[in-house]
């Protein structure tokens, strides 16, 4: 009897210990396994986190690349209406430039058609005493007077057309010895009292207008 007991109080011990073991493993189970909603929820908040200064800088750099858009369209608008405002000055420019030249053409060509104008009306006065000599000569007069009205008429005309042509820079040219290119030798004459060269006689007078011959003279040169 005593036996059996004994036998019972070791089993009773033994269930006794093995409950002990279940107990102390549950609170060990319970302590060692972690939440996993707690996990999730930390897991969350790491990646949002990290997604956070992502979107940030996402952001940011959006932010920018609009300004620098928006910075350097303004400088192409800028670009473009300087481009237009100088295409339009040169364009005025040009047709200024157009109007005067044609400007300058009209007046050249005026000037050309118009060159011998002044010549012209000095003219005038030439033609004015030819005419009075001519009126002159057609009075009561005696034929002697007549030749002489005639001659200080011509005399007079001849005078005005000098003093034109002074006006003008019109001379005639200069007689001494024979010059080719002044003078056309028309006859040779022996004279004792010229030397080889000599101009004789002026047959019909040379001008220059300034430097340039208008018209050689008529002469004849002695042998």
């Amino acid at each position: 009897m005593e036996k059996q007991d004994n036998t019972n109080d070791e089993s009773i011990t033994t269930d006794q210990d093995e409950t002990t073991n279940d107990e102390n493993m549950d609170t060990t189970q319970d302590e060692t396994i972690p939440d996993i909603e707690a996990i999730g929820e930390a897991q969350a908040q790491e990646e949002a986190q990290a997604q956070a200064p992502e979107e940030s800088d996402e952001a940011r750099f959006d932010s920018l690349d609009e300004e620098f858009r928006s910075k350097m369209q303004a400088q192409v608008d800028e670009a473009n209406n300087q481009a237009t405002e100088a295409k339009e000055k040169l364009l005025r420019a040009y047709a200024d430039f157009e109007n005067f030249k044609k400007q300058l053409q009209k007046e050249k060509y005026n000037m050309i058609d118009y060159a011998s104008e002044k010549f012209a009306s000095d003219l005038l006065a030439p033609i004015d005493a030819l005419q009075m000599a001519i009126v002159s000569s057609k009075g009561d007069f005696e034929p002697s007077q007549v030749v002489q009205k005639l001659q200080e008429g011509m005399e007079l005309t001849l005078k005005a057309f000098n003093t034109v042509f002074e006006k003008h820079d019109i001379t005639e040219v200069e007689y001494g010895k024979h010059d080719p290119e002044l003078h056309q030798a028309v006859m040779k004459i022996d004279d004792e009292k010229f030397e080889t060269g000599d101009i004789v006689e002026v047959l019909q007078k040379g001008y220059k207008y300034k430097d340039r011959l208008l018209r050689e003279a008529m002469v004849s040169v002695a042998n």
